[in-house]
């Protein structure tokens, strides 16, 4: 699944896209900068525009010689970059602030998603219709959580029970009372084609609505914002195009991971456009004007609530986490 793989075969994909990758991207064209960037999971449709900007050639053409390596379940994109491993990564907003928060150099350099598509999922019939129905029931989850505890102390929840996530659906399919995390944009399909009626709570609905984001290090925006500014706007119009036509990258995608189902990826394309995640709600005639961007007050917000959620040790000056000044030419 797109998200959640059995773990066997994550290993298997991650070797054979690796080695593709490797085979093709690691000898870069004479005079091009070298640039690793770390995916946060399998190659997937939520990493469309990057692979877009590669194959349409936005990176070379920005002088970059760009290398993106395939995630999994036991990659921290946060400590690679940290170590200088890579140049870029993939995150969320909320975990980069606790990152930066526990003395982690790094920096957000441009929003992957305006607003992630975590959910949880019950079946159709359940009892619950929105999160303060949780109480009394366990919600399989996938650590590390910060929205879990958020909606723990958001709506009051005394008696919910977290256990691990399978990194299935065979358990919800199974069981009629099973609640589990999920992305919007993969797990449902599963469910779907099964024949299972679903429901589904954003998890940004609830007021925890962080970004998904690219990162670096302080030290590499400082020392490279050249090799950081191609990168970044290329990596945007490569969403750009991804959103208008996906067909190229998503081939590409199949390729790096042969498991992925095509009309599970055709599904996840089209949640990922239809529920505006990628490029948020733009005015009509405006597609495309948040791609990439961030509003400040979301990243206060933010880190108000980790906060308050003491996961954070005291109080951050959130512009210290994330940058703007790349997301303009």
């Amino acid at each position: 699944m797109s998200r959640f793989f059995k773990l066997t075969l994550g290993f298997i994909v991650l070797i054979g896209a690796a080695a593709l990758l490797n085979g093709c991207q690691h000898k870069p064209a004479s005079g091009l900068i070298s640039v690793k960037l770390q995916t946060d999971w399998y190659p997937q449709p939520e990493h469309g525009g990057f692979y877009m900007a590669l194959l349409k050639g936005y990176y070379k053409d920005a002088g970059l010689d760009v290398q993106i390596l395939p995630g999994s379940p036991y990659i921290t994109g946060e400590q690679l970059v940290s170590v200088g491993s890579v140049q870029f990564a993939m995150g969320s907003s909320d975990r980069m602030i606790e990152a930066v928060a526990g003395g982690q150099p790094l920096l957000a350099v441009g929003a992957t998603m305006q607003h992630d598509p975590q959910a949880v999922m019950v079946h159709a019939e359940s009892p619950v219709h929105n999160f303060a129905d949780l109480n009394g029931h366990a919600i399989s989850v996938r650590p590390p959580a910060t929205w879990f505890e958020y909606i723990v102390k958001r709506f009051g929840l005394k008696d919910v029970r977290e256990v691990p996530a399978t990194y299935s659906v065979a358990n919800f399919i199974k069981d009629p009372e099973y609640i589990q995390q999920i992305f919007v944009t993969s797990e449902p399909f599963y469910v779907k084609k099964a024949g299972i009626p679903l429901r589904t709570l954003l998890i940004s609905e609830t007021g925890y609505d962080p970004y998904r984001v690219f990162f670096t290090s302080r030290d590499y925006a400082k020392s490279h914002p050249d090799v950081v500014a191609k990168f970044v706007l290329a990596s945007i119009r490569g969403w750009h195009d991804y959103l208008q036509d996906p067909k190229s990258a998503n081939d590409l995608i199949r390729k790096l991971n042969p498991a992925m189902d095509p009309e599970l990826m055709q599904f996840s394309y089209e949640a990922l456009r239809d529920g505006h995640f990628i490029d948020g709600s733009a005015p009509a005639g405006t597609i495309g004007a948040q791609l990439g961007q961030f509003d400040p007050q979301r990243w206060a917000a933010m880190s108000r609530q980790l906060t308050e959620l003491k996961l954070v040790d005291k109080p951050i000056d959130p512009s210290t986490v994330y940058t703007m000044k790349f997301l303009s030419k």
